[in-house]
């Protein structure tokens, strides 16, 4: 049996995005906008980084904290919370994002139902997940 280098596959997952404008080309994420979310942890202040699906809300990026459909919120969300300014990386593109985590009800159903129109695979995780999916705002100097 091998064993599976998470850390490598990640590496070559960003590499991939950075080589195919933010969408890999292979594997299974393949087609998928992905960005990479620099940050800091939460309680360490170390650099963090996350691999994320987004869509688009004008010209802010979206994303949700599904952690793929786990019981528990994934961990960046409480790093976005202690240390909202982040960078955002997609393909080529590296700029600065403040991150900011919606807390108007409406709002946030207005966001989840557009992510979900854009990425319709995001329809299960409630359920799945069995708690309020968290939608976030990345507003950062894009394009």
């Amino acid at each position: 049996m091998t064993d599976w280098d998470a850390s490598a596959w990640e590496e070559a997952l960003i590499a991939d995005i950075r080589e195919h404008d933010g969408r890999p080309s292979s594997g299974p994420l393949e087609g998928h906008p992905l960005l990479v979310m620099h940050g800091r942890g939460a309680k360490s202040g170390e650099p963090r980084r996350a691999i994320l699906t987004y869509s688009r809300d004008g010209k802010d990026y979206i994303v949700a904290g599904t952690a793929g459909g786990s019981t528990k919120p994934p961990a960046w969300l409480a790093n976005l919370r202690a240390h909202p300014d982040v960078t955002l990386e997609i393909g080529t593109r590296s700029f600065g994002a403040t991150a900011t985590i919606v807390t108007d009800e409406a709002e946030r159903a207005r966001l989840w139902d557009q992510h979900v129109a854009a990425l319709p695979w995001f329809a299960d995780y409630p359920a799945q997940a069995n708690r309020l999916i968290p939608m976030i705002r990345l507003t950062g100097a894009a394009e």
